[in-house]
């Protein structure tokens, strides 16, 4: 099993940064592709960003350009820079994990993006 723990999320004005975190735990040898996702009031959760072990990257294309995943093998941890913030950006962002057999989410972190 996997555990993850996010943290980071916040309130920042429009234009101002953030740095989420994905701390893994657990089997996370079983683990092929990390990644950001974000669900706004009333809308479906969508693809921010994913990360595989083999630290190839894919965005939507709506944060292209703006933010930023990477890892830290050693920490286990998955982050996401998002720079010049949108108030469309504002949502619960949650980690994932997949992989073998597993499907993980994290519990999810409030950024709000005010104009």
């Amino acid at each position: 099993q996997v555990q993850l723990v996010e943290s980071g999320g916040g309130l920042v004005q429009a234009g101002g940064s953030l740095r989420l975190s994905c701390a893994a735990s657990g089997s996370i040898f079983s683990i092929n592709v990390m990644g950001w996702y974000r669900q706004a009031p009333g809308q479906q959760r969508e693809l921010v960003a994913t990360i595989t072990s083999g630290g190839s990257t894919n965005y939507a294309d709506s944060v292209k350009g703006r933010f930023t995943i990477s890892r830290d093998i050693a920490k286990n941890t998955v982050y996401l820079q998002m720079n010049s913030l949108k108030p469309d950006d504002t949502a619960v962002y949650y980690c994932n994990a997949d992989g073998f057999l597993l499907l993980v989410w994290g519990q999810g972190t409030q950024v709000t993006v005010s104009s």
